[in-house]
């Protein structure tokens, strides 16, 4: 399995910053508090998403982990198996 690029993660976080300015922006121009508020909101969310895709691939790392674990221990099963299976 390969992971997403980095590139998603990049875009995401960028619209969100990019959202966030100009709520700001409209907030502070025509007297709306909430929309600052809520641009607030999108800038802690757009560096939010670093940290949540680092969590991703390291889970993802994790699980790539135990499946080739697994996969050794099954081999290992099989070869037992196949030795003592064999008439004598």
């Amino acid at each position: 399995m390969t992971p997403p690029g980095r590139a998603v993660t990049i875009a995401a976080a960028g619209f969100l910053l990019l959202d966030a300015a100009l709520l700001a922006w409209a907030g502070l121009e025509i007297h709306r508090p909430w929309l600052v508020v809520v641009a607030g909101g999108f800038a802690v969310g757009a560096i939010a998403i670093p940290f949540g895709w680092r969590r991703y691939r390291r889970t993802l790392t994790e699980l790539d982990d135990a499946r080739r674990e697994m996969r050794r221990e099954t081999e290992e099963l099989r070869a037992l198996l196949s030795r003592h299976s064999r008439p004598q």
